[in-house]
């Protein structure tokens, strides 16, 4: 499955991960998009991204990574 980033914050300041390869309806505009990469779940994208952007707060879209969603 391949993963992306929203590189827009939500208003509780979450930076979302979602499934590329299913879609989603809340997916973001192609500009805002940053590319994960590919990860056999959401756990393994969540976990990357909060490696990469250690001061981000990530978190998974509560449709497309509904196990990864926390906040």
């Amino acid at each position: 499955m391949f993963f992306i980033l929203n590189g827009n914050r939500q208003a509780n300041g979450d930076y979302e991960v979602h499934n590329k390869s299913q879609g989603c309806h809340y997916m973001p505009l192609a500009t805002n998009q940053i590319l994960l990469g590919e990860f056999p779940s959401c756990r393994e994208a969540v976990a990357y991204a909060k490696l990469k952007y250690n001061n981000a707060r990530i978190n998974g879209c509560a449709y497309c990574c509904a196990p990864c969603h926390t906040s």
